[in-house]
């Protein structure tokens, strides 16, 4: 993916391309790990919804804050947590929302916006466009192991 648009649009596409990855999936395949050791369709869901809200409010903070601290997580933690055993609609829900509200804010972003400075403590000095390039692929990249698990199984 090169241009900012084309991210964009992918945050756009991502709820229809995971609805289409989940559609007519067999029951049991939803708790069936993707690989060994893996998160499983229902945990990977949870988990896109978890991480794009965390990456909505880091857009946010970067957006309005002078160089915010962002707090990272434990999403193997969250992901053994008993929520990611439940029902996924809550999540596909929170994904399209977010998916918009993301697209909507990095859409309208100046290159001075972009530009905008964050710390991570794990990953340095982060800034506005560094989250919509990796946030424009993650999703994506959680499709395309759904994906696998179809095809295999």
């Amino acid at each position: 993916m090169n241009s900012n648009e084309e991210k964009i649009a992918a945050f756009r596409s991502l709820p229809e391309e995971l609805a289409h990855a989940l559609h007519g999936l067999p029951s049991n395949l939803i708790d069936t790990p993707y690989r060994e050791g893996g998160w499983t369709p229902r945990q990977i869901v949870h988990h896109i919804a978890d991480s794009h809200l965390n990456a909505f409010v880091r857009m946010k903070l970067i957006q309005t804050e002078d160089h915010p601290t962002l707090k990272p997580y434990d999403q193997d933690a969250w992901a053994k947590t008993k929520d990611y055993r439940g029902d996924i609609a809550p999540s596909l829900a929170i994904i399209s929302g977010v998916q918009e509200r993301m697209a909507n804010l990095l859409g309208t972003a100046t290159e001075q916006e972009l530009s905008r400075t964050a710390h991570h403590p794990e990953n340095g000095t982060m800034t506005l466009q560094n989250l919509l390039d990796l946030y424009s692929e993650h999703g994506r990249h959680h499709v395309e192991q759904i994906l696998s698990l179809r095809n295999r199984k």
